[in-house]
C-alpha cells in the first residue's frame, strides 16, 4: 500500500528531476493532438539511480499488498520495460514485456519472455494517460492464458476515461504517485501559481476541449 508521505515524496522528486513537467503558459502536445499543460517522461528516471531505487521500493510494496502471489512481471514497450526489469530483479521473478504489436519476423512475438497459462501477471507502466495501452497489454496477455486483475504504474494523470477503460475490462489500476498529488506538492513548493493550478485542474476534468487561458 502506498502511503501519501510516499506519494508526495515520489511526486517531487519526478519534478526534481524533469520527469514531470508543468508548463500551463506553453502547454505540450501530444502525438493524440491533446494540447496538455503537464508531460510526463519516467524514462528520465534511468538516468537517476538513487530516484528510480526508491520508485521501485514503492513498486515492491504496491506488489506486495496484492492479494495473490504475483507469478511474471510484464512491462509494456518501451517504457515500461527497464522499472519491469528493476522490480522483478528485486522481487527475484521472471519477467517478460508485451509489444505494441507482434514482431514482423523471426517467431512473430508478442510477448517476449514466457507467459504460462494460469500465470497470475503483474504489468508494468511507467504512465496512464486513457488507460489505452494497459488495455492493450492486458488484452495481448489474457490471449496468451495470463491472467491479469491489476495494472501498476508510477504516474497518472488520473483522467476519467483510464478509470473508465479499466472498469470494462475488469482492471485495477494502482499508481505510486498521481495528478492531484503532484499538483499540491508543486504549490506547496512554490512552484505553481493559483492561476496556474486552476488551468491545470481544468485540463484534467476535460483535456480534449482545455484551452490556454
Amino acid at each position: 500500500m502506498i502511503t501519501n508521505d510516499t506519494a508526495a515524496s515520489i511526486a517531487s522528486l519526478l519534478m526534481k528531476i524533469e520527469a514531470v513537467t508543468l508548463s500551463p503558459e506553453d502547454p505540450y502536445t501530444w502525438s493524440s493532438g491533446i494540447r496538455s499543460p503537464i508531460y510526463c517522461d519516467n524514462r528520465m528516471l534511468m538516468a537517476f539511480p538513487d530516484e528510480r531505487k526508491k520508485v521501485i521500493d514503492a513498486f515492491v510494496h504496491m506488489t506486495e499488498a496484492l492479494p495473490y502471489q504475483v507469478d511474471v512481471i510484464a512491462g509494456t514497450a518501451t517504457a515500461g520495460i527497464p522499472h519491469a526489469a528493476w522490480l522483478s530483479e528485486r522481487l527475484d521473478l521472471p519477467m517478460a514485456y508485451i509489444r505494441g504489436s507482434a514482431k514482423g519476423h523471426g517467431k512473430q512475438n508478442r510477448i517476449e519472455g514466457r507467459i504460462n497459462a494460469g500465470d497470475r501477471v503483474l504489468i508494468i507502466e511507467d504512465l496512464i494517460s486513457t488507460g489505452g495501452s494497459s488495455i492493450d497489454a492486458t488484452e495481448a496477455v489474457r490471449d496468451a492464458g495470463g491472467i491479469v486483475t491489476d495494472i501498476a504504474a508510477i504516474f497518472t494523470y488520473g483522467l476519467p476515461k483510464a478509470e473508465e477503460n479499466a472498469s470494462l475490462h475488469q482492471l485495477t489500476i494502482h499508481t505510486i504517485t498521481d495528478f492531484d498529488t503532484l499538483i499540491a506538492s508543486a504549490k506547496s513548493e512554490g512552484v505553481l501559481s493559483d492561476q496556474d493550478e486552476v488551468s491545470l485542474k481544468e485540463w484534467k476534468q476535460d483535456p480534449s476541449s482545455w484551452k490556454k487561458s
